[in-house]
């Protein structure tokens, strides 16, 4: 990478970040988002939110338009606040965490798993560690952005706990006890589900009550 992309790319971010924040804490400086918009420009970005900014005066667009004109060149930006500026995803996850934790028994887990945030990892996400010290992130980790939907947290949550198991002992849980076929977390009709593909496919259970569906704990 250059020292020029490096620069832009920093200076893409920054600004990024001062206008989410702007727009989260309802003070947005429109100097930042005509300032994005002119780095965005500068790299051969031409959406049409950031031309309008470009080419209007600051002065003459309103708050509610530059406000609008914002969230549109964030989005054109690709930005995510990742967990760091948006901590209601990581509290999002752990909500997640402590419905699947209730699963964990009848695979022999005990104790409190914990979200892990993967700093290390590029893009930044989070990974489950077990009481035990066992850390989960096999194919993957859980992105910031799957965590703006509760739902969509619990499923991704069930889904990397679920295939990091699998990798770490070589045996398929949960199992549907009437097909005795590996089941799998999936988001239906809104809820995050262990989901037999058995007969047409059915639900053995929410993610969180595999206990009530009669599943056997396995050592």
């Amino acid at each position: 990478m250059s020292d020029a992309t490096a620069e832009h790319e920093a200076n893409t971010e920054e600004l990024g970040r001062r206008v989410y924040l702007g727009l989260r804490e309802d003070n947005l400086d429109p100097q930042d988002v005509v300032a994005l918009a002119c780095e965005l420009l500068d790299r051969f970005q031409y959406t049409d939110a950031i031309l309008e900014v470009v080419e209007r005066n600051p002065a003459d667009v309103s708050p509610a338009e530059m406000t609008a004109l914002a969230r549109r060149i964030l989005d054109d930006a690709g930005f995510d606040p990742g967990f760091d500026l948006a901590p209601e995803r990581l509290e999002t996850l752990r909500a997640a965490l402590r419905t699947i934790a209730r699963d964990l028994p009848t695979r022999g887990i005990q104790g409190e798993p914990e979200i892990e945030v993967l700093e290390d990892w590029f893009p930044v996400g989070a990974g489950v560690r077990l009481a035990d010290g066992e850390r989960l992130d096999w194919g993957g980790h859980i992105l910031p952005n799957m965590c703006d939907d509760p739902t969509t947290a619990l499923t991704s949550l069930a889904i990397l706990i679920q295939e990091s198991l699998l990798e770490r002992t070589r045996q398929v849980w949960p199992v549907c006890p009437r097909h005795d076929l590996g089941v799998h977390g999936s988001e239906r009709e809104g809820t995050a589900v262990w989901w037999c593909v058995g007969e047409g496919g059915h639900m053995l259970a929410p993610v969180g009550e595999l206990s009530r569906a009669g599943q056997r704990r396995r050592e």
